[in-house]
């Protein structure tokens, strides 16, 4: 088990009891190491209180375990509006919007897809690319994934807020 998976382990209980659920595990750097825990309310929305909350909370349980070797910086933060889609919900909760994916292993030639989501389907990543073909891609295979900022997508936001 890496450090992101033991750190996902040991936080994810207790975020989820303080009501909070993990979107993103990540750790960046090498000589300037940064920790980003990216979390949301089950309904999508994270406040600067809450990102305080987090932060709190997964110090403590750092400090006791000390997953990661040497010094680093812990950033709390919300997913924010061209947020990375990570799990499977995220797919279906975003679709109609566009967003980018990367996978692991290409697909018929391909790793890097952009078009509109159109859910999750059989642990397939349903998407309508920019041509109007359709597309289907396997989640296992996904790498990384996020939403683009367009307009429809900030308004969107700013009706769910």
């Amino acid at each position: 088990m890496n450090a992101i998976e033991k750190i996902e382990k040991l936080i994810t209980p207790s975020l989820n009891d303080m009501g909070y659920e993990l979107v993103r595990v990540r750790l960046t750097g090498s000589d300037r190491k940064v920790l980003q825990i990216m979390a949301e309310k089950p309904d999508g929305t994270m406040t600067i209180a809450g990102c305080t909350e987090v932060s709190e909370m997964v110090s403590a349980l750092l400090d006791v375990e000390d997953p990661i070797q040497g010094a680093y910086e812990l950033e709390v933060s919300s997913p924010g509006i061209d947020r990375p889609l990570t799990r499977p919900k995220d797919f279906e909760r975003w679709a109609g919007f566009e967003a980018k994916v990367e996978l692991e292993q290409a697909v018929e030639g391909q790793r890097r897809y952009r078009g509109k989501l159109l859910g999750l389907k059989d642990e397939l990543v349903l998407m309508q690319a920019d041509d109007g073909g359709r597309l289907e891609l396997p989640f296992s295979e996904v790498r990384k994934a996020k939403l683009i900022l367009t307009d429809e997508l900030i308004a969107a936001s700013m009706r769910r807020a």
